[in-house]
């Protein structure tokens, strides 16, 4: 049974840094992808960041140079480091795996709530 689990989120002021976190139990080296996605109020879920098995990462435009997604397999965790934080990046951010057996498998984390206000 797989559980992703995040931490994390809160309220900064536009222009701050926050990181978010995602502990998978049960080892994330299985694990085709991770990634954060993002659903903003009234808005649909999107995809924010992607790390692949190689490392190999993958960002929106919308947050390309101020984001930067990473993993640590010994840890089983996979952060999302924010900087330059914008009021549009207010969001519920959302850490999801895939896993490719004959077709994809989808893993969410129950989200953490991250809020740019001044």
């Amino acid at each position: 049974q797989v559980r992703l689990v995040e931490s994390g989120g809160g309220l900064v002021q536009p222009g701050g840094s926050l990181s978010v976190s995602c502990a998978a139990f049960g080892s994330i080296s299985s694990f085709n992808v991770m990634a954060w996605y993002r659903q903003g109020p009234g808005k649909e879920r999107e995809l924010v960041a992607s790390i692949d098995w190689g490392g190999t990462t993958n960002y929106a435009d919308s947050v390309k140079g101020r984001f930067i997604i990473s993993r640590q397999n010994v840890r089983n965790t996979v952060y999302l480091q924010m900087n330059n934080l914008k009021p549009e990046d207010t969001a519920v951010y959302f850490c999801n795996a895939k896993r490719l057996q004959s077709s994809w498998i989808n893993y969410w984390g129950q989200g953490t709530q991250v809020t740019v206000s001044s």
